[in-house]
């Protein structure tokens, strides 16, 4: 059974796909000599062979906008203690998104936060629209992780959350 357009619920949509928890990160490029970055849940590994990860910016992103054209961007996954920088580059028309955040460039010159507890340095592969959506296909040139024990940041039903092991 499919939905038609005029029965379709984008609020109900949002709620229930609120029930699948994502992790956070931060993808962040270089654009001129300033660094730049927002938030992004809808992040995947894509391929091992050869070796691409993907996310879903809005087709409306001013930031996104401005990082396209520098042809590479760093994912920063967040852990618990980061949940500050989550929505300080969720924000919608804020330039000051780096203030106060500490941060090293890649190889490619891009930002990688140092509290991230893992990175993934890409030069963009493909891009294809999709909705409302672009679906950035990054190829992997170089990645790293915490040596400490990782502490996810979870986003679930708009609210910022952990990740807990089972017995």
């Amino acid at each position: 059974m499919s939905i038609s357009p005029e029965e379709f619920d984008s609020a109900r949509y949002r709620q229930v796909m609120g029930h699948f928890p994502t992790g956070v990160t931060i993808v962040t490029a270089m654009v001129g000599d300033q660094p730049a970055g927002f938030t992004i849940g809808s992040f995947t590994s894509v391929s091992l062979e050869p070796p691409l990860v993907g996310f879903l910016p809005q087709t409306n992103s001013e930031t996104w906008a401005a990082m396209a054209p520098a042809g590479k961007f760093c994912v920063n996954v967040l852990g618990t203690d980061q949940g500050d920088d989550c929505w300080r580059f969720a924000k919608k028309g804020i330039d000051d998104r780096f203030d106060g955040v500490a941060w090293h460039p890649a190889a490619s010159g891009s930002p990688i936060l140092d509290r991230s507890i893992a990175w993934i340095d890409c030069a963009i592969d493909s891009v294809h629209e999709l909705g409302d959506h672009y679906f950035v296909v990054g190829r992997v040139t170089s990645m790293s992780h915490s040596d400490q024990e990782p502490e996810p940041l979870l986003f679930f039903k708009g609210k910022l959350g952990v990740f807990q092991l089972l017995p």
